[in-house]
C-alpha cells in the first residue's frame, strides 16, 4: 500500500549502539533522540556505486562492473528554536553516534529501519532575510557501511 512519508518516517539520532550488525535495542532507540518533528529538510542518505569501465577489443561497447560502494553526502535540516539550544549541542561538530531512519514508522516489527554510522562534519546557522523560519543544517559524514531495512526491534 502506497504512503505519504510525512507522518510516517521517523529520524532518531542514537549515540551507541552495541550490536556489531548495527541494529539497535529498543533501550538503545528510547535513549536517542526522536528529531523527526524538527526536520524541514533530508538529503543524501543512500549508498552510490562507483562502476568501473572493462573496455575489451571485442566491441565498441564499454560494460562496466560494480565497483566501490560510498555514503552520499547527508544533511538534515532543522529549525532553529528561540530558547533551546539542542541542535547545536547535541549535534556538534564532531558528535559521531548513528542516524536511524525508520522509513515505514517505529512500530515493533516493522522492515524499513535504516542505520547510519554518523559523524557530525558541520552544524551551520542558516541566514537570511526571507520571510521564513531560523533553520540549522548539520552536515554529517557516514563512517561505515550503513545497514538497510532492518526490522524494528520488538524487545528491550
Amino acid at each position: 500500500m502506497r504512503f505519504n512519508r510525512k507522518g510516517t518516517t521517523k529520524i532518531h539520532f542514537l549515540p551507541t549502539i552495541a550490536s556489531t550488525d548495527l541494529i539497535p535495542t529498543t533501550a538503545e532507540i528510547t535513549a536517542g533522540t526522536d528529531w523527526t518533528e524538527h526536520i524541514h529538510s533530508i538529503d543524501g542518505w543512500s549508498l552510490e556505486n562507483q562502476p568501473i569501465e572493462t573496455p575489451n577489443m571485442a566491441s565498441t561497447f564499454v560494460p562496466k562492473i560494480d565497483g566501490d560502494d560510498s555514503a552520499a553526502d547527508s544533511s538534515l535540516g532543522f529549525y532553529e528554536d528561540s530558547v533551546t539550544d539542542d541542535v547545536e549541542t547535541e549535534l556538534a561538530k564532531g558528535t559521531a553516534g548513528f542516524v536511524v531512519i525508520f522509513s515505514k514508522g517505529t512500530t515493533p516489527g516493522n522492515k524499513g529501519m535504516d542505520v547510519f554510522p554518523t559523524k557530525v562534519a558541520s552544524n551551520s546557522k542558516q541566514y537570511s532575510t526571507d520571510n521564513e523560519a531560523a533553520k540549522i543544517n548539520v552536515q554529517f559524514v557516514i563512517t561505515d557501511r550503513p545497514a538497510f531495512n532492518q526490522t524494528v526491534p520488538t524487545g528491550p
